[in-house]
């Protein structure tokens, strides 16, 4: 039996065959069906413009930008950073496969030290909620959570908990569990004085577990239940937990932000849990800081839609503006929810209820620029007409970055509306303003590789007619055994270009062991991550699904036209390099014209 690391073959080929990649890639990427395939944002390389295809045919992967392409397997291993094994099992889990303990990874990326750290907080995570429903000392805080509103559904959906006074439960808690106390002080989970004496960090606090996007709990939020300072506390920064990374109940909310093709991003975890509770269930949160570049392409890739419900203070409406604007870079149509000063969402809901929060807080959103507008108006004493100048100015750069015209023109018309100005003086100021920041935002659009169509496209005219050949022969062998047979049989291995020779000779094997056509099976044979990704562009090529014995023929003639000429051309070589060693200037000379014109004749065929 063929064995792939330590799982076998057949077992890794039964879980890939149940498991539908679009599924998965849907779980990391918002994918739209068009055609055939899918498409979405690439997860790999940054984009505004989705270049990223996922074919349920074929069921592989492919971005036109940045060239990464694969099975299932090997997108996990590249989103995830896991090896192989670590895929397969994730998958395996998926698809209800039960793998022998043989077979399990035990080796696995992270360092032993944060294996570590990730099991004692799963331990945490089991301790604290128990003593929260179960100890005589979480009463307090049990009562504490019902007082406020949260219900004993919520208390487990979110699996809240209690950490007690004491200072050494935990630790003596955690000694049983075999977990080095100083490891434990490194994960922010226990503290130690100058005497060496070690206390549980949040002791006294209601436990708010943070979970990475699989559901793992990586680090706490505690509450004070007492007089403690701070009122709240995070754990710090580890190999596992990077707040800039994670958005809290991200995990619990991926579904419904589908369900709803929208995202409310709130500033804490109590104003998340205060909102799913009041029914609003595609509720994340940062984690204590501003919303980061990367939470703002994760949520991006998910939805084009984000609510964000700040507090209704000054510090909110300043943090709703960095939120809003660098959502808005990363392409996403972002609405704000406005809260009455003074209040965040968890006292809307507590005062309100969670009726009038969801239909005038959540549901009567309003749009990013009309927030900025108003947002902008505070500033200036609009009865003064060198402040109205400067605002209408502050405004039309705001307008000068919206991508959609019509959305430009709607507001361009409210602005001449209310201060009876010329519209097409408006529009002109803002066309200039635009003609000044195109050149960046070309550039920028080249760095990001996103011109998908066109750009392969013009790559198949610009490469040498023998390649195209070889690629398209290759792309149609993918699909039809038949035509491999046809062309290993007419020039074998016998390519132009060496990753095609190597390509080709791993195809045949494989049809020789009797496989069918299967791009996803096929790419696990080969090593080479470039070769795999070159395997999968080519299967995803736009040929047609019928072709000609004729068009075969042409493309085997092509390919074999290339080796006669480079042939030839070092045969003349040779013959150039004995009439310079015999001195015979002349003739030497004569046939670097013939070697010049040959040349030539290829460049133009």
């Amino acid at each position: 039996m063929k064995m792939n690391g330590r799982i076998p073959e057949e077992t890794v080929e039964d879980i890939r065959k149940a498991t539908n990649i679009v599924d998965i890639v849907g779980e990391y990427v918002q994918l739209k069906k068009q055609g055939r395939n899918y498409f979405g944002l690439c997860p790999f390389h940054g984009e505004n413009t989705p270049s990223f295809s996922v074919s349920s045919d074929k069921q592989i992967f492919h971005c036109f930008g940045c060239g990464k392409g694969g099975n299932v397997f090997t997108f996990l291993m590249e989103v995830e950073g896991y090896a192989f094994s670590q895929a397969v099992q994730q998958l395996a889990e998926a698809a209800g496969y039960s793998l022998p303990e043989s077979a399990t990874d035990k080796t696995p990326q992270q360092s032993s030290e944060a294996q570590s750290i990730l099991e004692a907080h799963q331990w945490l995570e089991k301790l604290y909620h128990h003593l929260l429903r179960h100890s005589k000392e979480g009463k307090a805080g049990y009562q504490y959570l019902l007082e406020r509103g949260f219900t004993e559904e919520t208390i487990e959906r979110f699996q809240l908990g209690y950490a007690p006074q004491s200072k050494d439960f935990v630790v003596k808690f955690l000694e049983k569990k075999g977990f080095h106390p100083q490891t434990m002080v490194k994960a922010g989970l226990l503290n130690v004085n100058d005497e060496g004496e070690y206390a549980d960090r949040f002791r006294g606090r209601i436990i708010f577990p943070i979970h990475n996007h699989h559901g793992k709990t990586v680090a706490f939020g505690g509450r004070a239940l007492y007089d403690h300072d701070p009122k709240y506390l995070n754990s710090p920064e580890t190999e596992l937990f990077h707040k800039g990374k994670l958005l809290y109940n991200f995990d619990l909310a991926r579904a419904a932000i589908r369900r709803n093709q929208s995202a409310v991003l709130f500033e804490g975890y109590v104003d998340v849990i205060s909102a799913y509770q009041a029914g609003v269930e595609n509720g994340v949160g940062t984690l204590g800081t501003a919303i980061s570049d990367v939470q703002a392409k994760l949520l991006h890739r998910y939805v084009e839609h984000v609510i964000i419900c700040y507090d209704g203070d000054e510090a909110g409406l300043e943090a709703t503006i960095k939120a809003a604007r660098l959502l808005k870079r990363t392409g996403c149509q972002v609405k704000v929810a406005r809260l009455p000063d003074g209040m965040d969402p968890d006292d809307y809901i507590q005062s309100y209820g969670a009726e009038r929060f969801r239909q005038e807080v959540i549901e009567a959103h309003t749009p990013y620029m009309t927030f900025v507008m108003n947002y902008l108006k505070r500033d200036y004493n609009l009865q003064l007409e060198g402040d109205r100048i400067d605002y209408i100015e502050k405004v039309l750069q705001e307008l000068a970055d919206l991508d959609r015209g019509i959305e430009r023109e709607h507001y361009l018309t409210e602005v001449a509306n209310e201060f009876d100005m010329s519209l097409e003086t408006l529009r002109q100021e803002v066309q200039e303003l635009r003609r000044s920041k195109a050149p960046a935002k070309d550039n920028s659009r080249a760095v990001r590789h996103t011109n998908t169509k066109t750009a392969i496209h013009l790559q198949d005219k610009l490469l040498p007619a023998f390649q195209n050949a070889e690629r398209k022969l290759i792309a149609h062998m993918l699909r039809d055994p038949h035509i491999a047979d046809k062309v290993q049989d007419e020039i074998g291995g016998n390519f132009n270009i060496d990753q095609h020779q190597v390509i080709v000779t791993y195809l045949y094997a494989y049809y020789e062991e009797g496989n069918f056509s299967d791009t996803a099976q096929f790419v696990e044979r080969l090593s080479d991550p470039d070769l795999k990704n070159l395997v999968v562009q080519l299967a995803m090529m736009p040929v047609l699904d019928e072709i000609s014995d004729q068009e075969i023929n042409d493309y085997i003639y092509t390919i074999q036209a290339e080796q006669s000429n480079k042939h030839d051309i070092q045969s003349l070589k040779a013959e150039q390099k004995k009439a310079e060693q015999q001195n015979e200037p002349i003739r030497a000379a004569e046939i670097a014209m013939e070697i010049l014109q040959l040349k030539q004749q290829m460049k133009q065929s």
